[in-house]
Formats: structure tokens, C-alpha cells, sequence
């Protein structure tokens, strides 16, 4: 959005939505989040007035855009955080990163929230020196995790290694695997998923196999365990991905019908119960990135790397097996 004040008028087709899915479908590249806090700081009014973001449409409302919220910026900055290195050399890092860590800057309303603890932050502190070519606020990365994935990245410490790593991901060569544990049985023992991915329409912050016009993305996966317990029934997957699309794995198991455990986002229960017992739940995602493996940017080499489930990861799956 770049000029203020901004109106639309609701049709008798939008009765019904709420505002700010209306903001959403009215606007290119607003998320639903960021229409939430324009609704919050009351920068939207409806009919003059401010109001929810819940609020049904019945068509005909005059709704009028005042401003934009005001975030503050995003920026890299070198934060002392522990790091698990499991290889370094002139090239290149390869690190084990902890769930619930930002790989770079991003969402958030505050300073705090949007621009620290991240990997980047930590990768700045440890090294000095990254590789410049994904720009200021993505110094030395490659490629991401998602926030509540564990598991190994690869960091580029200049900017020549970055480019042939980056071309190696790009032409499939790099082999990346990982470890799941979904809830229910997985039908076949193997599979692959090729569906293409989108942004969702209505809420931003997901992907979607539902849209067409999506990028393609494939996803193998291998059944390793079936558990039944008297929390549910889960499959252990091994996965392997010949492409790396935004929550690509996630989106990919829940079109299935198989969410990853801990998951909400893409339908995962909060808590997962027993009869007469207390639930139980897990604070992230039971997705680790297991296993990598490229060639050395300078000398060609193979290089193979693997790092095994966190503790807390483990631990549901003991307590799984147990009952």
C-alpha cells in the first residue's frame, strides 16, 4: 500500500466474509496478520467507525484505509547465541539449529521479536565474515528452515562458495533428509508427493496444495515406524525433498490427511489425549532436518553430515512406544 487514504466499497458478494479477509482480497501482498494490526490500531474504519477484525460484512459498507502499521525495520545484528557446529572450514558452516530459532530477521511487532535471536544474528557473532549474496539481512544463507524445525543448514562464508552452493540446490544435487513423525497411519510404506504449492488465499502465513498456478515442489517419504498408542496413531517418516518450497513438508503431509505432530498451523491438535489421562503436547513441530549432503564448493569433495533427534523429540517418542 503506498498512498493513504485508501476506499472500497463491500458487495452483496463479500456479505458474509470477515473485514479483515476482506483487506486480504482487496490488497496484493498484505497478509492476514498485518490486516489484523491496521484493524487493531484502528487505521481501518467501516462507515467511519473503527471496529473488529471480526466483523461479518453484509455488502455496501464504505471501508476506508487511514495509514499502514509502522514495524520496525529489520536488520542483522551479531548476537552472542550458543551454536551446535558440526563442520567449518574457509567455505563453509554447517549447523545443527535449534527449534524455535529464526534463521533470519522477520515477523513481529516489536524490535525484539522481528530482529533478534536469530541464526543470522548468531552466524555474525561466531564468524565475522559471511558471504554477501543474499544481501544484508540474509548474510551466509543458502537455504532456511522453518522456525520450529530443527536440524542442519549449510552457511556460506563468501560469497563464491554461496554461488556454487546455491547452484547445486538449484539443480537438485544436494541431498537433504528428514525426520517426521505424523499423526495417523500412512497407508502405503512408501510414496511421493508432487503437488504444486501456493500461497493460501485466505490465510497468509500458510501454503496450500489447493490452488493451481502453484511452484512445483516433490516430496518421497518412507514409512520407518508405525506407532499405536493410547494417545492415537502416529507413522515415523523418513522424507527426502528434491525441492525446497515454504513449509514444503508441512503442507505436503497434511494434504494427506497426516499432519505433522505439534503442527497447528496445518491441522495438528494442540494436545494429544488419552482416556482418563492428562494430554500431552509438544512446543514445536516433530520435524528435524536429519541428514545433508553436498559437494565441497571448492574442492569438489563429497561432504556428508547427520545429526540425530533432539532430546525433547526423543522423549515423545519413548513416551509414544510406551503406551
Amino acid at each position: 500500500m503506498d498512498t493513504f487514504p485508501k476506499h472500497f466499497i463491500a458487495t452483496l458478494e463479500d456479505a458474509g466474509k470477515r473485514l479483515d479477509q476482506f483487506l486480504v482480497s482487496q490488497i496484493a501482498n498484505i497478509s492476514r496478520a498485518r490486516a489484523q494490526r491496521l484493524i487493531d490500531e484502528e487505521i481501518v474504519l467501516v462507515n467511519d467507525a473503527a471496529t473488529k477484525a471480526s466483523l461479518r460484512l453484509r455488502g455496501g459498507e464504505r471501508i476506508s484505509i487511514l495509514g499502514d502499521v509502522k514495524s520496525p525495520p529489520l536488520r542483522a545484528m551479531a548476537e552472542e547465541i550458543p551454536l551446535d557446529i558440526v563442520y567449518e572450514d574457509d567455505d563453509l558452516a554447517v549447523v545443527n539449529k535449534a527449534a524455535g530459532m529464526m534463521v533470519h530477521a522477520g515477523a513481529g511487532a516489536t524490535e525484539d521479536d522481528r530482529n533478534r535471536g536469530t541464526l543470522v544474528n548468531a552466524l555474525l557473532h561466531r564468524f565475522r565474515q559471511l558471504s554477501g549474496v543474499g544481501g544484508e539481512l540474509r548474510p551466509g544463507i543458502v537455504h532456511r528452515l522453518d522456525k520450529a524445525t530443527s536440524g542442519l543448514i549449510v552457511v556460506a562464508k563468501n560469497d563464491e562458495a554461496h554461488r556454487k552452493l546455491a547452484a547445486q540446490f538449484a539443480r537438485r544435487a544436494v541431498k537433504k533428509t528428514y525426520i517426521a513423525l505424523v499423526h495417523g497411519f500412512v497407508k502405503q510404506d512408501r510414496g511421493t508427493i508432487s503437488s504444486s504449492i501456493s500461497r493460501d488465499r485466505v490465510r497468509r502465513i500458510r501454503m496450500t496444495t489447493k490452488r493451481s498456478g502453484g511452484r512445483e515442489a516433490i516430496t518421497h517419504y518412507t514409512v520407518q515406524e508405525r506407532i499405536e498408542s493410547k494417545y492415537g496413531k502416529f507413522s515415523l517418516l523418513d522424507l527426502r525433498i528434491d525441492t525446497g518450497r515454504t513449509h514444503q513438508i508441512r503442507v505436503h503431509l497434511a494434504s494427506l490427511r497426516h499432519p505433522v505432530v505439534g503442527d497447528t498451523l496445518y491441522g495438528a491438535p494442540r494436545e494429544m489425549r488419552a482416556k482418563n489421562e492428562a494430554g500431552i503436547s509438544l512446543a514445536r513441530n516433530f520435524l528435524h532436518a536429519a541428514a545433508l549432503q553436498l559437494q565441497h564448493p571448492r574442492s569438489g569433495e563429497t561432504l556428508s553430515f547427520s545429526r540425530p533427534l533432539p532430546r525433547e523429540l526423543q522423549g515423545l517418542l519413548e513416551k509414544l512406544r510406551a503406551g
